[in-house]
């Protein structure tokens, strides 16, 4: 009798090419997404060790974090040089590689997450991987979806798999019958607020219940996408007849028999009636109010109808400081309410809620309003669709014109105001409402405050000027929405051929040379690691304060050390220096980092924050957890993540305080503190790993080791799921078998 499984347990079984006695398996990856931001350096690599890339057939790329939304033309009228350089390197390199590409100029440009699932190149079943932390958004096809760092980008754009170490399972069952008002985006982060933004940390969430199963697709992929602000490495639900019709006739999902053998495939991914959670959260329903954050994470949140809370309610002091900095940054009081804060922005978009469904919510809110209704003097509100496909959707329900009449700004698609990485950004000291996923300090712009909630909320604050509930806008029978079908691609203009995106490949793919390869740890190794170390006294210790996103801007992995804690090392209107404890003597040498506060590292999958501090010269950070993507890039720079206890990160803390020196010594697995009496605090880490920082092993070089293996993975994924091969791939077969293909390493 087979052990009961769960649906996560499930897809990894199904891809484990190899398992390792550490712990580790070698996972197969069915589909990579890739954009401008994280994947100049990773090409590199490549030419560096003159690798192909393994399946271009499997790889999708796009521009969406730098692109301008209020304009578009070609990669030359980007005006920020470093954004411009960041689109022009994707363009130059998915052309040398062979890499299906949707460009600036081309009809189904649009967000990464956006793009795949309205392509069908998300499919249930599969493992896909992002060098993007929201990639967690295709879990809701029942695909295992998380977001890597750029060394694992290039990691599977050479052997298209991954040495992973499996989660926890985690299951949020939701019951009842949603609220009036209440939408996905609210309850995604009255989840969030309940486990907190690391209560996911080491696990993949299950998202399960009779509200989840009465979601649509685009609401389904809402609260996934905000699986990782929860500390998750993914969310998955399980597909059913929801998916499997907007699936239907997308143009890169499979037809004939081979839909009606994957529909047969598909329905078995659910977890089993007897299977096992590691962790159980049981939600109502009737609980769930429509909410907007007040704070600098996504888990401040409170219902729209009440105030501000006080740091001192909070039991915890870590969570109490964390609150006590976050009113400040916020400039908020508390005890005010929620309704009373004024706002200067808002910002509907993201791919979080930048789809058809979001768009209409927003305009449904905008009719409800009146023929008079019209943005609040002194608030710039802008909608960004999050594709060119959704654009053109809105623009055909008229959807452009309720928000135009109104005074929204209606833009080109692109990320937008949700990171800032282009024109779009909140100027410091301005607030923001917003439907993005993250309200970190300085996401949407140095020193701006943002507010996340969901389309609704934020339509009715930019009408009102403040924020609002949207539950005092009630559409009449007369104001209501036209229901419009989807638009085919002939509708939208646009021919969307199987063969036009999969199989297409440039005259110049790049090919193989016999150039020994390199290491993508530059052959550094990690013995024993002596020398200060620098306390930090802060919880969810997020990317984007480790390093803002104008340092992102980069086609190399050196100079970081200028960015890092840029916000908390210099004022962010003048720029001046601010004393901060990293340029203090002696914690301006400091080799090792220790964080007295939960889920260092959370947020964003961009490996520059690893770069940042090993730049700086930090090469190990202890602290009481970890976000799951920023310690797997840690390893991949050679630098090591040492997870402990609250109160032993607390006492070493004390230790770093008083300049006490510190010896990590990584054979032995133990770290002492100077003089101090008692024995040295042990820690663990998997023996591959540690092999892997004490020998300076190249990852990419000890996968190929596997190659065999991975080709005989390929060819049976080929018998069970052929609908995953690209035509490409398919012709590639038949000139030459894939032992030989495997060779060409």
């Amino acid at each position: 009798m087979s052990h009961p499984q769960t649906l996560y347990d499930k897809i990894w079984k199904d891809h484990v090419v190899t398992s390792q006695e550490n712990g580790l398996d070698l996972v197969y990856i069915d589909r990579h997404l890739i954009h401008e931001v994280c994947t100049p350096q990773a090409f590199d690599g490549l030419r560096a060790a003159g690798r192909p890339v393994r399946r271009p057939d499997c790889t999708l790329a796009t521009v969406d974090h730098n692109v301008p939304t209020a304009h578009r033309g070609k990669t030359a009228l980007i005006v920020d040089p470093e954004s411009r350089a960041q689109c022009e390197a994707m363009d130059r390199n998915v052309r040398e590689f062979g890499i299906s590409y949707f460009g600036l100029q081309d009809a189904r440009q649009g967000i990464v997450h956006v793009v795949g699932p309205e392509q069908g190149f998300t499919l249930p079943g599969l493992t896909c991987v992002c060098g993007d932390s929201h990639t967690s958004t295709h879990g809701a096809f029942g695909a295992l979806a998380f977001g890597i760092g750029t060394s694992e980008v290039e990691h599977v754009l050479a052997t298209q798999t991954l040495m992973q170490k499996k989660s926890k399972n985690m299951r949020i069952t939701i019951d009842g019958t949603l609220p009036e008002g209440v939408n996905s985006k609210d309850l995604a982060l009255h989840i969030i607020s309940i486990i907190g933004a690391s209560g996911g940390n080491g696990c993949v969430i299950e998202y399960a219940g009779s509200v989840i199963r009465g979601l649509s697709m685009e609401a389904r992929m809402s609260i996934c996408n905000m699986s990782i602000e929860a500390g998750s490495r993914s969310g998955v639900i399980a597909p059913d007849d929801i998916t499997f019709d907007y699936l239907r006739n997308r143009p890169l999902a499979p037809r004939g028999e081979e839909w009606e053998r994957a529909v047969a495939y598909w329905r078995t991914l659910k977890s089993d009636e007897d299977a096992k959670f590691d962790v159980e959260v049981s939600i109502s329903a009737s609980d769930i109010v429509p909410v907007v954050t007040w704070g600098t994470s996504p888990q401040d949140v409170v219902p729209i109808t009440g105030t501000v809370p006080d740091p001192a309610t909070f039991s915890d002091p870590d969570r109490r400081k964390a609150a006590e900095r976050a009113l400040i940054y916020m400039d908020l009081v508390p005890g005010t309410p929620m309704a009373n804060i004024r706002l200067d922005n808002v910002f509907i978009g993201s791919c979080t809620n930048g789809r058809i469904e979001d768009l209409r919510a927003a305009a449904n809110i905008v009719r409800a309003a009146g023929a008079d209704a019209a943005v609040a003097a002194g608030v710039r509100a802008m909608v960004v669709p999050g594709s060119s496909l959704v654009k053109r959707q809105a623009e055909a329900e008229g959807l452009d014109a309720v928000f135009r009449r109104a005074g929204f700004e209606w833009r080109e698609a692109g990320c937008s105001m949700c990171v800032g990485m282009n024109e779009d950004q909140l100027a410091p000291g301005k607030r923001c409402a917003s439907t993005s996923n993250r309200n970190f300090e300085g996401r949407q712009g140095a020193g701006g405050r943002t507010h996340l909630m969901s389309p609704s909320m934020a339509a009715a604050a930019a009408l009102r000027g403040a924020l609002t509930d949207a539950r005092q806008f009630r559409l009449s029978s007369s104001q209501a929405a036209v229901a419009i079908e989807p638009l085919t691609p002939e509708q939208l203009g646009v021919t969307l051929a199987l063969s036009n995106v999969i199989s297409r490949t440039s005259p110049a793919i790049h090919q193989p040379t016999t150039r020994a390869p390199t290491s993508s740890a530059s052959g550094k190794v990690f013995s024993v690691l002596k020398g200060i170390a620098a306390p930090m006294y802060i919880e969810n210790v997020d990317t984007d304060l480790i390093i803002p996103k104008q340092f992102l801007k980069t086609i190399s992995r050196t100079g970081m050390a200028r960015g890092l804690f840029y916000n908390l090392r210099n004022d962010v209107n003048s720029g001046a220096a601010v004393d901060f404890i990293l340029d203090t003597a002696p914690y301006d040498k400091a080799v090792i980092l220790v964080s007295t506060g939960k889920n260092f590292g959370c947020g964003s999958s961009r490996e520059h924050a690893a770069w940042s501090l090993e730049d700086f010269g930090i090469r190990c950070i202890v602290a009481p957890s970890f976000g799951d993507i920023f310690r797997n890039n840690c390893f991949q720079n050679c630098m090591l993540p040492i997870e402990l206890d609250v109160e032993t990160c607390r006492s070493l803390a004390q230790d770093a305080a008083a300049g006490i020196e510190f010896t990590v010594d990584l054979e032995r697995q133990e770290i002492n503190c100077g003089d101090r009496e008692g024995s040295p605090i042990q820690f663990t880490i998997d023996s591959f790993r540690r092999n892997c920082l004490l020998n300076g092993y190249d990852n990419i070089a000890a996968t190929m080791q596997h190659a065999e293996s991975i080709a005989d993975f390929e060819r049976q994924r080929t018998t069970n799921w052929p609908w995953l091969d690209g035509v490409g791939y398919t012709s590639q077969k038949e000139g030459k078998s894939s032992e030989n293909r495997s060779m060409d390493w």
